[in-house]
């Protein structure tokens, strides 16, 4: 009869939860966090845009009057891509998001709404977000639509309503209070009340997806809703507040661009869907869903705004800037495919 059997190292009957800080012989460390490549690549072409800029035309770009203005110009677009980016995430998209602004606008511009003042028009504004996203969350969620489909009709549906109510016209708003918020007075700190309220929403979205069981739940149904639905999460709910969420973005981006112009109109928030969807896109949010981050969306935001202050200063042809933004998304994805190739490994 043999002896009995050497006694296995206590190392061996413990599963490995520990991290690697210390790894053992031949053991290969784990993998630790490192910055996200896509955001470092964004700060990366903002910060060359910056020195474009200030190589150019050094004494307008570089100062703080106009750093303050693409901060400003930043905050319409910036709150419309927070929602666009929630959806985006949940496995959706938005193409109504301009429309929808437009028709906040002249809906809440209207004579019967600025007799109510300040108050009247900012509740009507993003009621109207609201009633919008609220009826695309229907469709898509419990109606079963596609989200392209859905959205689309929103478009048209919101352009032609904000056609019929204006006229045609813009409509210009006589409120003092809402035409002060634009004014310098009313700057906090030099930072200009929209700009306040764009960070204010970001930090807020920040939170909302990074910190609660609604953002992981978001990222869960982009990823793969069966999945999601086999969990236990009510995929139709996340959705129809998803773009209850883009609606109310919406509402409030309408708010701040009547501040901004001191007027209505139906031409309000062209193209706005193009521009939100491809801030998102080049700040690392996937289009199929499951992944993306605000800081990216805001990156996104920050860069395109500087493009188009940097031609406007060069006195440089529109058409131009939109080939520069048109490399620059092809120059992200490439980027992403990159960086996604490089965790597979």
């Amino acid at each position: 009869m043999t002896g009995s059997p050497a006694p296995r190292p206590a190392s061996a009957s413990v599963p490995d939860l520990a991290p690697a800080a210390v790894p053992g012989p031949g053991r290969r460390p784990r993998r630790v966090a490192r910055p996200d490549v896509r955001t470092l690549s964004l700060v990366g072409v903002l910060l060359a845009l910056v020195a474009v800029g200030g190589i150019t035309r050094p004494e307008q770009f570089l100062s703080s009057g106009n750093l303050v203005l693409i901060l400003t110009q930043s905050s319409v677009i910036g709150v419309v891509t927070v929602g666009m980016t929630f959806v985006i995430i949940g496995g959706g998209i938005d193409l109504s998001v301009g429309a929808v602004v437009a028709l906040a606008t002249v809906w809440a511009t209207t004579l019967a709404t600025q007799e109510y003042g300040l108050g009247g028009i900012l509740v009507c504004a993003v009621l109207v977000g609201v009633g919008c996203g609220l009826v695309n969350g229907a469709l898509v969620a419990y109606g079963r639509m596609v989200p392209f489909i859905a959205t689309l009709a929103m478009l048209a549906s919101a352009r032609g309503l904000a056609l019929q109510l204006s006229d045609g016209r813009t409509q210009v708003v006589d409120d003092e209070a809402v035409l002060r918020l634009g004014y310098e007075e009313s700057r906090v700190l030099g930072v200009p009340p929209l700009v306040l309220v764009f960070a204010a929403v970001t930090v807020l979205g920040w939170l909302l997806l990074n910190r609660t069981t609604f953002g992981r739940r978001t990222y869960a149904v982009g990823g793969n809703p069966e999945a999601a639905r086999l969990a236990g999460i009510d995929v139709h709910r996340t959705r129809l507040l998803l773009y209850l969420l883009s609606g109310l973005c919406c509402g409030i981006a309408a708010f701040l661009l009547i501040v901004l112009t001191g007027s209505g109109q139906n031409t309000n928030g062209n193209l706005y869907e193009l521009d939100a969807i491809a801030a998102a896109i080049i700040g690392g949010t996937l289009l199929s869903g499951g992944r993306g981050t605000l800081t990216g969306s805001v990156l996104g935001v920050l860069v395109f705004t500087t493009i188009t202050d940097i031609f406007a200063l060069n006195n440089l042809q529109s058409d131009v800037q939109q080939i520069a933004k048109g490399l620059i998304i092809v120059a992200a994805v490439l980027v992403q495919r990159r960086a996604d190739r490089g965790t597979a490994l």
